[in-house]
């Protein structure tokens, strides 16, 4: 085992950097806008902010100091604790995935941060490393992926001869890196795309009123543009122009805004692994071994269903996150082509070959849906009519809202009877279900720990019955398809038995 050694100094900038970061607002407040405030609850409120501030920084530089990190060819070993001292050793055999990210702070000091996430439940399920050098970080990644393709590899290098002496293993030839094969990558459509489809355009005016709500809290905007705003009112030709400035200003901050999102993805793999790469100014990557993916979700929006677009989603046993912020790393682009990404998914995993023509629900699943009562919009027909608004001078608005409700209620309940679908084929299962939004779930019958078959009394007038799997994720990941007929459950529950005869084989070998 190597010796153990800290963090990278910078991380104590890092984390007094956050808890500045999470402090403006305290510090706004207490030392400029109530700077000469005498009252004893800002008196003592700074002084117990200036303890507290000083109090954080020394813990941040005692964790620094206490918290060491170490590996060999097997494990990690971690140590930290400042009073009460805590070891830990995680083997790379529980690692699931491998995040990377570079944010702008990273990209400024030539750093970068990656986690590693672990099957392993709890707390310490992550072995993270939010700042380190990108040689470092590389040498972290290289050796757990090292000791993935050779598992049972020998940690060590010496042999002992009858005399008792030792000598070492002549060097075996290194084994070169596996090329990569790209599968994806957005072309200036697919982002032009991209940015109507995610209606980022939109994302310009709420932040505009944001913005202009924090700065009127501290200076009097209204009285400044109330002049400006009413001669400007005053012509049409202005109030034209001024629109067309907001659409445009709109459209381009989306297309920006997309463009730095997702102009670097970059879909890879290689016979082990799926890579991931996202981000301009902010970048980040991951991935996850084939063998890890427990199963594939493809989702599909209203807008993406009109656009033939859909998105494509890989679950874990491992947390896909990023830290605090939600990067939809495991989302193979979400803007993709629905055939291309089908396409995609049988190049990655081979195992998953999606087939498009499944078996759809008996038409009396349709007339069950259509009859059964909808409690959410009896309770807010009772509200509406209890409160009964008045919308646009309009009498007696609740009655029309309320049929409104119940229409998109049977549209949805219509488009999810056509939605849902359902196929089993050999060691693979296909459910579609949905309504304004359908999602695709395809997973093998080994990845499925859990499955539970029900029946209510009218399902059984119907001849129906629902149907839930659960797989192993984290979260757990929980499939329902509701409705189906009972030869499916009959047959299903004879697929799943198959299930044995895999376990015994993946045991045995």
């Amino acid at each position: 085992m190597n010796d153990h050694r800290r963090h990278h100094p910078v991380l104590v900038l890092f984390k007094v950097g956050k808890l500045l970061r999470n402090s403006i607002f305290v510090i706004l407040i207490l030392f400029i806008l109530q700077a000469d405030n005498d009252g004893p609850l800002f008196v003592y409120g700074r002084y117990a902010f200036l303890l507290f501030f000083v109090w954080s920084i020394v813990s941040v530089i005692s964790n620094w100091l206490t918290t060491t990190y170490a590996l060999d060819d097997q494990r990690f070993y971690l140590r930290r604790g400042v009073f009460s001292k805590t070891d830990q050793s995680i083997p790379f055999s529980k690692v699931q995935n491998i995040n990377c990210q570079t944010s702008f702070f990273h990209r400024v000091l030539g750093l970068t941060s990656i986690r590693f996430e672990t099957g392993i439940a709890g707390e310490d399920a992550t072995v993270n490393f939010e700042v380190a050098t990108k040689k470092e970080a590389a040498r972290l990644e290289s050796v757990v992926q090292k000791h993935k393709e050779s598992p049972d590899a020998e940690p060590d290098t010496t042999n002992i001869v009858e005399d008792g002496s030792e000598t070492e293993h002549a060097p075996s030839a290194q084994k070169l890196p596996e090329q990569r094969v790209i599968h994806f990558q957005p072309t200036r459509r697919d982002l032009l795309k991209a940015s109507m489809t995610s209606f980022s355009f939109l994302l310009l005016v709420p932040l505009i009123a944001s913005l202009y709500y924090n700065v009127s809290e501290f200076i009097s905007l209204e009285e400044r543009f109330s002049g400006i705003g009413a001669s400007l009112l005053g012509s049409p030709w202005v109030i034209a122009i001024a629109v067309a400035v907001i659409i445009a200003a709109s459209f381009t901050f989306g297309i920006i805004h997309t463009f730095i999102k997702y102009g670097k993805y970059e879909i890879s793999s290689d016979s082990q692994r799926v890579y991931i790469k996202k981000g301009v100014v902010s970048e980040a990557s991951f991935s996850i071994a084939k063998e890890r993916v427990q199963a594939v979700e493809i989702t599909q929006s209203f807008s993406k269903q009109v656009l033939g677009l859909a998105e494509v989603k890989l679950i874990s046993a491992g947390s896909l996150a990023m830290g605090a912020e939600d990067l939809n790393i495991s989302s193979l682009y979400p803007f993709l082509p629905k055939q291309k990404a089908y396409a995609l998914v049988a190049e990655l995993l081979p195992g998953y070959c999606i087939q498009e023509d499944m078996q759809r629900l008996p038409r009396r699943a349709l007339w069950l849906r259509i009859l059964k009562p909808s409690w959410l919009w009896l309770f807010a027909t009772a509200a509406l009519f209890y409160f009964k608004p008045n919308f646009l001078g309009i009498v007696d608005t609740w009655w029309i809202a309320s049929i409104l409700f119940l229409i998109v209620i049977f549209a949805s309940r219509i488009l999810d009877f056509l939605h849902t679908r359902y196929l089993l084929n050999d060691e693979l299962i296909q459910l579609k279900d949905g309504g304004f939004t359908s999602t695709l779930f395809v997973t093998k019958r080994e990845k499925i720990v859990e499955v539970e078959i029900k029946q209510n009394r009218i399902q059984r007038a119907f001849g129906l019955s629902s149907l839930k799997m659960v797989t192993r994720a984290r979260p757990i990941h929980t499939s329902h398809l509701e409705d189906v007929p009972n030869a499916l459950t009959c047959t299903f529950r004879l697929w799943y038995r198959g299930r044995t005869k895999e376990i015994k084989l993946d045991a045995a070998n």
